[in-house]
């Protein structure tokens, strides 16, 4: 079974049954739900569609459109696009809401609905959870032949994404043009492959080597971005002498850095970096996910702010940003959230965040990335059989570890001691148990989550499990 039905949108690989699968059958009764919703809400004049480069994005899309228009939604579709541009595009156009046609970091055979408010922002739990509702009572009603919904097109809304972020006063368009930076873009085949290059070059940029940039869908590698996806993209920083790298995933809402030598520059610490530029110029409070590493704390510290956590989620951590009136926030997977353009993951504006942060601290980016904490994330999964409850593998590893201080909030975070933690969670996108831990070395973070996997494997042995 590989279909996810979550407060995250809907999420599952194309093909095969209805129910257990993402099939043609139920892309049409979460977009069923998802605007009887906003027919509910009053907010149903028209949504803004937007997709990444996947090759089931067309037949998904038309699928979404035909389905929103048969509800008598009016639809203007982007096309190929990211997931911040379709953000930022809700408001602009005054739209009631959006749909995101992305599976994220997932590989092809995903896909996924990622449904926005009227605010172009994912919309709350209890919003998710009455289109939950309405996708398990099935009843929907459609218009009548007068009242359809109309389709227009509009590929103009990457031009004003960058154009809003161009005004940001943080960003430095000249400094960045002054630096002359040589920059190499992976991105793995898809929208990225349009919008990072120009963005780069509306910056100032013009020495670029595109690398996986032909949005085909065929993704060149492992799309998320980790490590052991970019042996390709290091290497060729090497070999280019380029001055840095830059990786997005397939919705460009995740963004990580490549240093010169070809070495990381780490997912965890591209949200620590422009934390560390916005605090310099606007202290204030930070937000980041429980998963992210205690970096973004050390830093906010720094500059007297207070760092706050939240479950892991875009939503959980929006939510949390605005409570404690956040100046910067986001996840450590890479995801930048600016609420000073807009409350989403945006790569954009960590693009030319950082960039200016770089070119203004005038050093390699190995150097910058030495300023920050060293501190290591191990980060590892446990596949989940059909039937596995999670809670049973959790409520065991927290009774072996109760005299440790713990986290119930998303999940089971255990802290060992400053800088040494563990947190397991079930996944919001795969049949998976995700295990994330740190320590001030690569070593003892891996032997910390293997820990954690071992008690996992025992707790599966007495249950009879395997």
């Amino acid at each position: 079974m590989a279909l996810k039905k979550t407060i995250s949108g809907f999420r599952g690989t194309i093909g095969n049954q209805p129910g257990e699968n993402l099939t043609p059958i139920d892309i049409v009764q979460f977009t069923s739900a998802y605007c009887s919703w906003l027919i509910e809400t009053g907010r149903a004049k028209k949504i803004i569609i937007g997709r990444d480069a996947r090759i089931s994005g067309d037949m998904v899309n038309k699928l979404v459109t035909a389905t929103a228009m048969g509800m008598g939604i009016d639809i203007v579709d982007l096309g190929l696009s990211t997931t911040p541009t379709v953000e930022m595009a809700v408001p602009m156009a005054e739209a009631g809401g959006g749909i995101i046609l992305t599976a994220s970091h997932n590989p092809k055979e995903w896909n996924a609905l990622k449904l926005l408010n009227e605010k172009g922002e994912f919309i709350s739990a209890k919003d998710a959870q009455r289109v939950l509702d309405l996708v398990d009572a099935g009843s929907y009603s459609f218009a009548e032949v007068n009242h359809l919904g109309s389709y227009t097109t509009d590929d103009t809304y990457l031009e004003k994404h960058i154009e809003a972020i161009l005004e940001i006063p943080l960003v430095d368009k000249a400094v960045i043009e002054a630096a002359n930076f040589k920059v190499l873009v992976d991105a793995v085949n898809s929208s990225g492959g349009i919008a990072v290059p120009a963005m780069l070059r509306a910056l100032g940029v013009t020495d670029i080597i595109e690398l996986n940039c032909e949005p085909t869908g065929q993704f060149a590698h492992n799309p998320e971005p980790l490590p052991a996806n970019l042996s390709q993209a290091s290497s060729t920083i090497k070999k280019e002498n380029a001055d840095l790298g830059i990786v997005v995933d397939p919705d460009v809402d995740r963004l990580a850095f490549i240093n010169e030598d070809g070495t990381m520059f780490g997912e965890e610490y591209t949200l620590v970096a422009v934390a560390d530029y916005i605090l310099q110029n606007h202290p204030g409070n930070t937000v980041s996910n429980l998963s992210s590493t205690i970096a973004l704390r050390q830093v906010t510290e720094k500059y007297n702010g207070e760092y706050h956590s939240a479950a892991v989620g875009e939503v959980n951590v929006v939510e949390k940003m605005k409570a404690v009136n956040a100046v910067i926030g986001g996840e450590g997977n890479g995801g930048v959230i600016y609420p000073a353009l807009h409350y989403g993951r945006d790569a954009l504006v960590g693009i030319a965040l950082f960039l200016t942060h770089l070119a203004k601290a005038n050093m390699p980016i190995s150097h910058l990335r030495g300023q920050y904490p060293k501190l290591h994330i191990s980060k590892n999964k446990i596949n989940l059989e059909k039937g596995m409850d999670v809670n049973v593998f959790i409520e065991g590893v927290s009774e072996k570890y109760k005299v440790r201080e713990q986290n119930h909030e998303d999940g089971l975070k255990i802290y060992f001691d400053d800088s040494d933690w563990v947190h397991l969670r079930e996944s919001n996108t795969e049949p998976i148990i995700r295990i994330y831990s740190e320590s001030t070395t690569e070593v003892a973070a891996n032997n910390l989550a293997d820990k954690i996997k071992a008690d996992i494997r025992e707790i599966m042995q007495e249950k009879g499990m395997v």
